[in-house]
Order: structure tokens, then sequence, then C-alpha cells
């Protein structure tokens, strides 16, 4: 979060609180520690993606296999009520609404945010399964 927070044209506004969540797809790994932090910012999308690809290098994110055991890993979710299709940038994320490890920290800061195709999660049924690997592990982050 601090990092992203130096980033020129970033400001965290709040942290929703961090979760321990069991990995999804992929080989074998440990748990993962997830939060949603909303920001406030004067870049455009692409450049706060560039933004979280930026923290995500400089804390030695290599991306050699997918859904495989990260060091960080640092998403754009949604972008205010914009929807933006491009090759490299989905917005909203294409598979939140699918990961109880964002749908949960994520619906603490916003009841009722955007997700992919135009729908909205209060409109969604979840299935218990989607949010049992989710277990709260630490209060909301300090904002800088």
């Amino acid at each position: 979060m601090d990092l992203l927070a130096a980033r020129p044209g970033v400001r965290i506004v709040r942290s929703s609180r961090v979760y321990e969540t069991d990995p999804v797809g992929g080989p074998d790994q440990a748990e993962y520690l997830n939060a949603v932090l909303e920001v406030r910012t004067d870049l455009t999308a692409r450049g706060l993606l560039e933004a979280c690809l930026a923290v995500e290098a400089g804390m030695g994110r290599v991306r050699s296999e997918r859904w495989g055991p990260r060091t960080i890993d640092v998403d754009l979710l949604t972008y205010g009520e914009v929807t933006i299709a491009e090759p490299d940038l989905l917005v909203p994320h294409p598979r939140m609404h699918e990961r109880g490890f964002v749908l949960v920290p994520l619906g603490e800061l916003d009841a009722d945010p955007p997700l992919p195709g135009g729908r909205r999660l209060a409109s969604l049924r979840l299935s218990p399964g989607l949010v049992l690997g989710v277990r709260p592990f630490a209060p909301p982050l300090r904002v800088p």
C-alpha cells in the first residue's frame, strides 16, 4: 500500500480488512493475504494499471507460472463506473465475481460494486463455497 501511495497521482482513501485466503487454481501453494484498497487518482485507468505493475516489479514479482505462487499481486478491479475492454486492460476485472478473496474485502468498501458484463454484486447469487476459504486476518491497513 505504501508503495502504491508513493506513486504520483495516487492517493489511498481506505482499506478493507486483511483476509487470509486459500489459493485458487494453480499448483499447491500457501495461503495468501488479501485486501482491497480504494484510491483516488488523476491517472487514467492505464496509468493506474502501470502504477500497480510498477509496485509488483519493485517488490520482485516475476510472472513465471499462471496462478502460481507470487510475491505480490496488485490488480485493478474497478475504475469508477467505467468499463474498459482492451487486449491488456479489462475493467471491471474479468474474474472478480468468481473470487471470494476479492468480493469479501471489496464488499466492505462498496456494497454493490460494478462487475463484468454490467452486473452488480447485489444481483449475484453467491454460493457458500465461494467464500469458505476467506478468513479475517487483520484490521484494515493504516492509510498513509
